[in-house]
């Protein structure tokens, strides 16, 4: 059974009590700023770098007793994107007033993007508010799967500002004429750009082999040095590339939708086994290619992973909702949420 295509796909929300529910600490996306709530807004775009008219508001309540809901918590960061205008964060949901679809959060958390329910990328701020439309698709050009990339220090651990500057940027996947490439736009607005992973050229064995150009997709931002991990589709192979100190673009091997772990250190994809979509880590050096299956006795498809901020959890798309699982494969999979959507950490 090969990975679904879930991109775009809107879920309907079911609001149920989790295993292991733990009391409800906030009711808001942001402990830090409990008076940010924002009036509800009618869905719509705003020109490149400016904000939407209104905001977003809470949605949602605690369950019976004070209990968490939705299988997310301030606790552990997880959120869960639906394709509706509601987000599960905190224990509650939050109206981000707009459809959003494939949503991922900056390095520090304050600001989410995601394409919205017209194919645009759209930012705002935790709560829903603040939106803005970083880039308008064109006629026929679908957009999926946004990621941050960043890099906040330099080989020696030294921050960069300036690198820290030109890495800020969102890259994305567009599909148009049955082609799939990947794309990037700078995170404070500006022009849409082709985003071509390469190899530097030259060397002792000359021009280096350079990595296919289309077919790429599922684009996923790790580490402190603007790494991106992506997947080819045609040739059924995950990448990462690094352009840091000079292009180099490196197979990982067989799989779809990869993860980077936040220090960079570890990827997680996904990879059919036995008719079941499994998910498989290792780590991203060079000289340790030994993978490890989290999911050896699967009996159903875990999908579209992502790390907790952390790098000790990793959580999963299931047919029946969000799992997570230890990323060192210590225990099977647990169902944290029966919201059927895509997982992603708020740092």
């Amino acid at each position: 059974m090969s990975v679904r295509n879930r991109f775009g796909t809107a879920a309907a929300i079911a609001l149920m009590t989790t295993v292991g529910a733990v009391l409800l600490s906030a009711c808001g996306p942001d402990n830090s700023d409990p008076g940010s709530t924002a009036a509800p807004s009618a869905p719509g775009s705003a020109a490149p770098g400016t904000a939407a008219p209104g905001g977003g508001s809470h949605s949602g309540s605690p369950a019976p007793g004070g209990k968490e809901i939705n299988g997310t918590s301030t606790a552990n960061h997880l959120t869960i994107s639906t394709g509706t205008k509601t987000v599960a964060m905190n224990g509650t949901t939050v109206d981000f007033g707009t459809v959003v679809r494939d949503l991922a959060w900056s390095p520090d958390g304050k600001k989410a993007v995601f394409v919205n329910g017209d194919g645009d990328l759209m930012t705002a701020n935790a709560d829903g508010s603040g939106k803005a439309t970083l880039a308008k698709a064109s006629s026929g050009d679908a957009w999926s799967h946004p990621t941050w990339q960043h890099a906040a220090k330099g080989p020696g651990g030294d921050s960069v500002p300036n690198e820290t500057e030109r890495y800020n940027n969102i890259v994305f996947t567009s599909s148009k004429d049955g082609v799939l490439r990947l794309e990037s736009v700078p995170a404070k607005g500006g022009a849409v750009a082709e985003f071509t992973p390469s190899n530097s050229e030259g060397g002792d064995a000359g021009t280096e082999p350079q990595p296919p150009k289309t077919g790429n997709t599922w684009a996923n931002a790790g580490g402190q040095q603007a790494e991106i991990a992506y997947a080819n589709t045609p040739a059924g192979e995950v990448y990462i590339y690094d352009d840091y100190i000079r292009p180099a673009t490196r197979d990982i091997g067989k799989g779809s939708q990869p993860a980077l772990s936040p220090d960079g250190n570890q990827i997680v994809f996904v990879r059919s086994v036995n008719g079941h979509d499994h998910l498989f880590t290792r780590s991203t050096e060079h000289d340790k290619k030994a993978e490890k299956d989290l999911t050896p006795s699967a009996t159903t498809d875990y999908t579209e992973p992502a790390w907790s901020p952390d790098g000790k959890t990793v959580a999963t798309r299931t047919p029946d909702g969000i799992s997570t699982v230890p990323a060192d494969g210590s225990a099977a999979p647990t169902q944290v949420s029966t919201i059927k959507g895509l997982p992603s950490y708020r740092p």
